[in-house]
């Protein structure tokens, strides 16, 4: 059995909807109001999220701060888009093993090789609610100029 489908195996991962493979390891029981829309939301989750060579994370945002963790495997070039910058984070590599995406900043990402074994923790937690995708955002995806539309392959 190859690594990348032990992986799915041992952690139970399935399909995300941005591309690559995930499961929720953690949800809070105790609920927050949200800064951003003051729903209640979980204080905190936490998921494994893997990405095989050919995968991506196609470009998305979520309405609280995101913390991704490098486990194992290739580097991630994870992208981090702040207006109309994009600042790519390669996680696994030089002693960086975790970046923070603010709240509102769409983001993206793909291994450098065969695969790469990350964790997101979301605070307050995560709920699909919060997400979207750049490509349903018809009026970021007019004002982002170079910085995302020079990664077309993530949208």
């Amino acid at each position: 059995m190859n690594t990348i489908q032990a992986l799915i195996d041992k952690y139970q991962l399935t399909p995300h909807p941005e591309g690559g493979y995930f499961a929720e390891t953690y949800r809070a029981e105790e609920e927050v109001a949200s800064p951003v829309h003051n729903q209640p939301r979980n204080s905190v989750t936490q998921i494994y999220f893997l990405l095989a060579k050919g995968d991506v994370s196609r470009f998305h945002k979520v309405l609280h701060d995101e913390i991704w963790h490098f486990y194992e495997g290739a580097p991630l070039r994870l992208l981090d888009a702040n207006n109309e910058q994009c600042e790519e984070i390669l996680l696994g590599q030089d002693g960086r093993y975790h970046h923070v995406i603010a709240a509102h900043r769409y983001q993206a990402a793909e291994s450098t090789g065969e695969y790469t074994l990350v964790g997101c923790t979301v605070a307050p937690g995560f709920d699909f609610a919060d997400f979207n995708f750049l490509a349903d955002d018809a009026q970021t995806m007019a004002l982002k100029a170079d910085c995302l539309q020079a990664q077309k392959r993530f949208i």
